[in-house]
């Protein structure tokens, strides 16, 4: 079973890689450490696909946001009182700290996803988010892949060679997180209606 994740990684790892980054990006990113660590990718090429695909995947969401946002965004949070108030935050925090948003969008778990369709249907210029989305996405890809290769050269001193427990418990804590944050979205949203008098 090792050998056909082994090489299922080294056959489709980059592909994947570029698909995960392109999407979100985070808990793909660090598996593709993770296996450069275990010798089955190069991590500056994990480095190279997972900036190219968060690249291309912020700056397709911020053109989108450029020319439909104000109808995606309607749309979005139409009588969904938690988006409207997620979109609220990204506009306040794009008050106070415009700059430092634009390059750190990447790391602000919950956010990320919407930050740039928000980016585009405002008033920033074109030429500044792509020159901040490439120094962002540099930052994110460099720290988050060396992250993940990093812990699984830690994990490789108490466990030796058992990468397929390594790359099994990294999984199952992806799938608790991704559980973990469905639920706390949910319970966000039920009390959002339950404080406007909602029916639940």
């Amino acid at each position: 079973m090792f050998d056909q994740l082994s090489d299922f990684i080294k056959d489709y790892g980059y592909y994947a890689l570029f698909v995960g980054t392109f999407l979100e990006g985070e808990t793909i990113l660090v598996l593709g450490g993770l296996a450069a660590a275990a010798g089955d990718l190069d991590l500056w090429l994990v480095i190279v696909v997972a900036f190219c695909g968060s690249l291309a995947g912020d700056q397709t969401v911020f053109f989108i946001g450029r020319f439909l946002g104000a109808r995606i965004l309607g749309w979005l949070t139409a009588n969904r009182p938690w988006r409207q108030a997620r979109v609220d935050k990204v506009h306040r925090l794009m008050e106070r700290h415009h700059v430092m948003l634009l390059l750190g969008f990447r790391f602000l778990y919950g956010l990320r996803n919407i930050i740039p369709l928000v980016i585009g249907s405002s008033g920033v210029k074109t030429s500044r988010f792509i020159f901040l989305n490439i120094v962002g996405a540099a930052v994110w890809a460099v720290t988050v892949a060396c992250g993940g290769f990093l812990f699984g050269h830690a994990l490789e001193l108490f466990i030796g060679k058992a990468k397929g427990i390594v790359l099994l418990g990294v999984a199952s804590i992806a799938v608790i997180i991704w559980i973990a944050r469905h639920i706390y979205l949910r319970r966000a949203a039920r009390r959002t209606k339950q404080s406007e008098g909602d029916p639940t």
